[in-house]
């Protein structure tokens, strides 16, 4: 595969004093303990109100949906890299039959491993539902990029000049370049370009106020059509 991204003029690399990235020129990322203190306390706000207002009606009509449509467990847990580089579970919603490639193939469009309600789901992105349960255990934020499977970072990491910056926070059950359109199968050198891009942006930019403008972004793109959840 080839090089995705070229060196950049200013190229980042990880301190062991600090808890995220940094340039030499010293500028700190979402390092300094006040601004991991905020994004930490609206992920958890926000997060208990969900699970404490939304959760109680809407997980277990999803889970009798998925228990009705086909056998297997409601739960489906992905090894994914998170800040840092470390691995943990992800949860979701379980939207396929069981097979041995759902660590190492993309769904794509008519995927047949997709089960009807599964077609739903990742349609809706309500798969992506009991990744709240991550952000309470501290593994995800409720903004962030968005993880992907382990044997993707590494094929990714090998090809694409300072990749694992976007490990420099937490991932997100919504990011920045899913709500630009940038979310589904990877199809061609545009899509990984693309995400790894604005992930970067968002990374090196990060604000509370974005957070809030991702959010409501997010909100809107659940009730309009886009093509690339599948």
């Amino acid at each position: 595969m080839e090089r995705f991204l070229q060196k950049s003029d200013e190229p980042e690399f990880l301190s062991n004093r600090l808890s995220g990235y940094i340039t030499p020129e010293g500028k700190i990322f979402l390092s300094d303990n006040f601004n991991l203190m905020v994004k930490r306390g609206f992920d958890m706000i926000f997060s208990l109100l969900f699970i404490a207002f939304i959760m109680p009606w809407l997980f277990p009509l999803i889970a009798i949906l998925i228990r009705l449509d086909s056998k297997g467990p409601i739960i489906y847990r992905q090894l994914r890299h998170g800040r840092g580089n470390k691995t943990f579970r992800c949860y979701k919603f379980r939207t396929m039959i069981k097979n041995l490639e759902s660590d190492t193939k993309q769904a794509s469009r008519n995927d047949k491993r997709v089960t009807r309600v599964g077609k739903f789901l990742r349609k809706s992105s309500l798969d992506e539902i009991p990744q709240f349960f991550n952000v309470l255990l501290g593994n995800m934020s409720v903004i962030g990029p968005r993880p992907h499977a382990v044997p993707m970072n590494y094929m990714f990491s090998t090809d694409i000049n300072n990749y694992m910056f976007r490990h420099a926070v937490k991932p997100g059950i919504s990011g920045l370049a899913q709500i630009r359109g940038f979310r589904g199968e990877i199809l061609s050198f545009y899509d990984i370009y693309g995400r790894i891009k604005l992930d970067h942006f968002y990374v090196k930019n990060w604000s509370l106020a974005l957070d809030f403008k991702i959010l409501f972004w997010t909100a809107g793109a659940i009730f309009s059509k886009n093509g690339a959840g599948y």
